[in-house]
């Protein structure tokens, strides 16, 4: 039986921080980590060699590991349909939908899409919209 691989890559690697600035003192200024984008709740960092991105979120959020797919709720959907879990069905985010699941050993993590292309930012990172023309309205 040949499948389509559902998880496409590693998106972003959610980290916890006890505040966004604090964060970025450590992860940017002291390991040198490029900021692509800030949002008032969390802040996106590259990761030389790779696409995928460390995303810094306020303390009480899990560390997270979130796979890009195709459709996060056709993924989702999938993914039921397979055995796991579905915890958060699938939402709008800033630049596409994500939906958090359960493997069926327990793991937690996010599948997310973003078919509403890049985000666009402004020379501080600070996020203005996206390459479909949405506005964060942050």
């Amino acid at each position: 039986m040949t499948t389509t691989a559902l998880l496409q890559k590693i998106d972003s690697i959610r980290i916890p921080v006890p505040d966004i600035e604090t964060g970025l003192a450590f992860y940017r200024d002291l390991l040198g980590h490029v900021l692509i984008w800030r949002l008032p709740n969390g802040a996106g960092l590259r990761m030389p060699g790779s696409n995928t991105e460390l995303v810094l979120v306020p303390m009480g959020e899990d560390l997270q590991v979130n796979f890009q797919v195709a459709s996060a709720d056709a993924a989702a959907e999938r993914y039921q349909e397979s055995g796991g879990q579905i915890l958060v069905k699938p939402f709008n985010i800033i630049n596409g939908r994500a939906a958090v699941v359960q493997d069926p050993f327990g793991n937690v993590y996010a599948l997310r899409d973003d078919h509403l292309g890049e985000l666009i930012t402004d020379e501080e990172g600070t996020v203005l919209g996206t390459e479909a023309g949405e506005n964060s309205g942050a």
